[in-house]
């Protein structure tokens, strides 16, 4: 290596060459570094890719490699570099609680299931390895489990973030909102940067439809990463809800900028589209949302509210009956239902009373995000 020979040159006395050589290598792992604590997230890619390849083939350096990827919602990305890091360094633990996160997001149970035992045998008195044990019972829907897990981990390390953040989205999920505020406002006072933790106060209370509370809250967590699609996204749905339809539609469409693929701003821009009562801009949105999300009930659901605002009670009876078809959970089923039983009546509700999410989307960044 170019390193270890100029370092050895020079028998009895220090190499220019080699210190030269140093200084760049800490100069480019720095770069790195700095961009991704300022979340700019493929700069930092750019920089690691700079790197020797034996430098760059390290654990700590796919892990930080793997966590831009995630944080660019990137999770097959985030998984290769992951995998990566665990080849060349097996028993590595720091940084494994963002990779069960990223197995979360991809719903890889039977791997996700490995990493977390894997990960316990190999020292049980890791925090990361009871996130990545929380993560795996969050995925099987075994809530109360996964609290337990991530508890434990804060015994382990009080002031790991993360976890206190991954036990705030369980709360959520469960709906016990007083438990989920105390754990993300935990987190934040240990790292005031933690904007995963400013979303889930966001996302709290935007389900308490606390809207001016939610539009700060996203507000503080846009400001620490400008660059987040999601965070565009819930910021745009709570400006939404505080009747600034204008404003909203900005944040969405620059949500939509940041990541083509995020199903849920193109939904809510329908919404919102609606809302201004641009009906026939809303059914382009969603009729090109199909092909992502073709087995969407709410998607339907909303386009048949739209018909029904346009008067063509046909097309809307097709597409709510293709919403039912869908299987929709129980509440949202009752309110296709509900409409339905309406549609020959004047359309005289709010333009957002449809369901106000993706149901399948509607929670699918807390854990991660987030």
């Amino acid at each position: 290596m170019a390193l270890a020979a100029a370092s050895s040159a020079g028998a009895g006395g220090r190499s220019p060459l080699g210190g030269a050589l140093v200084l760049q290598l800490l100069h480019t792992l720095g770069e790195g570094v700095r961009h991704l604590a300022m979340y700019r997230c493929q700069e930092a890619i750019d920089a690691f890719v700079q790197l020797p390849a034996s430098h760059y083939a390290t654990g700590w350096v796919q892990c930080q490699v793997g966590r831009a990827h995630f944080e660019m919602v990137e999770y097959a990305e985030a998984e290769r570099a992951f995998q990566w890091a665990r080849r060349v360094c097996p028993h590595r633990l720091e940084g494994m609680e963002v990779y069960s996160t990223v197995l979360w997001h991809l719903k890889k149970e039977a791997d996700l299931s490995f990493l977390a035992k894997e990960t316990i045998a190999h020292d049980r008195h890791s925090p990361e390895a009871w996130c990545a044990m929380g993560n795996c019972f969050s995925l099987q829907r075994e809530h109360e489990a996964a609290i337990r897990f991530f508890q434990r981990a804060l015994q382990l390390r009080p002031g790991f973030t993360y976890a206190h953040t991954l036990c705030g989205h369980e709360y959520f999920t469960n709906e016990d909102y007083d438990k989920g505020l105390t754990c993300y406002r935990g987190a934040i006072r240990i790292d005031a940067r933690h904007y995963n933790a400013w979303y889930g106060l966001g996302a709290i209370y935007l389900r308490q439809e606390k809207y001016d509370l939610a539009e700060h809250h996203f507000r503080r967590a846009l400001n620490i990463n400008p660059r987040s699609s999601v965070l565009h996204c819930y910021l745009g749905m709570a400006i939404h809800r505080n009747g600034r339809h204008g404003e909203a539609l900005k944040q969405l469409c620059d949500g939509i900028a940041l990541d083509p693929k995020n199903a849920l701003a193109k939904f809510q821009k329908a919404n919102v589209l609606m809302a201004v009562e641009r009906y026939h801009d809303a059914l382009a949105e969603l009729e090109a949302l199909k092909a992502q999300a073709p087995r969407e009930a709410s998607l339907y659901f909303l386009m048949g509210k739209i018909y029904k605002r346009l008067e063509q009670p046909d097309r809307a009876m097709v597409h709510f009956s293709l919403a039912l078809d869908l299987k929709p959970s129980s509440s949202d089923a009752n309110a296709i239902k509900a409409a339905i039983e309406k549609l020959s009546l004047p359309d005289d509700e709010p333009a957002d009373d449809a369901i106000d999410e993706p149901a399948d989307d509607a929670e699918d960044y807390a854990p991660a995000y987030y």
